[in-house]
């Protein structure tokens, strides 16, 4: 798994957690509903600005938001990056 679909995953059972619609979600960070599928699609990574709004609009720590990106998780990242 990419980083991009780490973050995604997390990003989207956050907001499903809360109950809140891609829509509604790129509304309180102020981004495009696209921008939000894209995410969670994993196509896209976002920039610190943007992890910071998404904890905003999710109100929660952007802690939280990187809470998938523990020590193992992120070695086995690079190990797979490092074989592509």
């Amino acid at each position: 798994m990419q980083e991009a679909q780490l973050f995604g995953r997390r990003l989207r059972e956050l907001r499903k957690a809360r109950g809140l619609t891609q829509e509604a979600l790129a509304e309180a960070a102020d981004l495009s509903g696209n921008y939000i599928s894209d995410l969670e699609l994993g196509l896209k990574v976002p920039s610190l600005t943007i992890l910071v709004r998404l904890s905003e609009a999710l109100d929660i720590g952007t802690p939280e938001l990187l809470a998938d990106f523990t020590r193992p998780a992120v070695k086995r990242l690079k190990v797979r990056q490092h074989r592509g």
